[in-house]
Formats: structure tokens, C-alpha cells, sequence
């Protein structure tokens, strides 16, 4: 239970952008969202059960070495293949504890997920559950 303010507030993650019309570009015709906010700084999405996320003008690079922003799925399978057929490029692993197969990795646990990058370099995920 959150013991400050803090712990009871929305949170929103947030991700940098070179060139947020590059971005806006990606997230629309790839990932199939819309901000519902657009201003000269930012684009804000709203996805399912409140969550958002900010794409920010930035100068700065992602690093792209690990998951910035994590969506859930109940069909990996289907949502894989649909950002395939947008376009999206799936990252392939092969690691000690982490091979994906056609883009997919069977996690301990039964987890399942899969990794792409957007237009500016921040690496995104897709997991569904056990």
C-alpha cells in the first residue's frame, strides 16, 4: 500500500525523440495510434485502462538497450503479426535464458514477449502473460 502522495498518483512514461514527426509518422502508420494530445514538444497517447505514454522532443539518443515502454497483449501471436504487416521489424535474441523464435521468447514463468524498435531508436515490447 503507497505510504506517500506519490505512490498514489498516475504515472506516465515518457520517451525522447529527434524528430517527432518522424516519430508521430511511426506510431501512426506502424503502431496504429493517434496522440490525443499533439503539441510542439510532445505527442501524448492514451491507451486501454488510463495508461499514456509521451513522445518528447529531445536531443538526446535513447539507449535502446533495454525495454523503455511495455504493452500488454492476451495474443502475442496476432499483435506480432499485425505490427509485421505494418511494417514493424522484430528483434531477434539469442542469449543465454532468452532465444526468441519468429520474433518471440517463452520467458520462465510461461511469460511471452517479443522487441522492436521505434523510429527513434527506443526499444518497445510486447508480453503477454503465463
Amino acid at each position: 500500500m503507497a505510504t506517500t502522495r506519490l505512490g498514489q498518483a498516475q504515472a506516465q512514461a515518457t520517451l525522447p525523440a529527434q524528430d517527432l514527426g518522424r516519430a508521430r509518422r511511426f506510431y501512426s502508420e506502424q503502431l496504429g495510434l493517434e496522440p490525443v494530445e499533439d503539441t510542439e514538444t510532445g505527442l501524448t497517447y492514451e491507451l486501454g485502462q488510463g495508461s499514456r505514454f509521451l513522445v518528447f522532443q529531445s536531443s538526446g539518443k535513447p539507449s535502446g538497450d533495454h525495454t523503455q515502454i511495455g504493452f500488454s497483449t492476451e495474443e502475442i501471436e496476432a499483435a506480432v503479426e499485425e505490427l509485421r504487416s505494418r511494417g514493424v521489424q522484430f528483434e531477434e535474441y539469442d542469449l543465454p535464458g532468452l532465444k526468441t523464435v519468429n520474433g518471440v521468447a517463452e520467458e520462465p514463468g510461461g511469460r511471452r514477449s517479443a522487441w522492436f524498435h521505434d523510429s527513434e531508436g527506443n526499444l518497445l515490447g510486447i508480453t503477454q502473460a503465463a
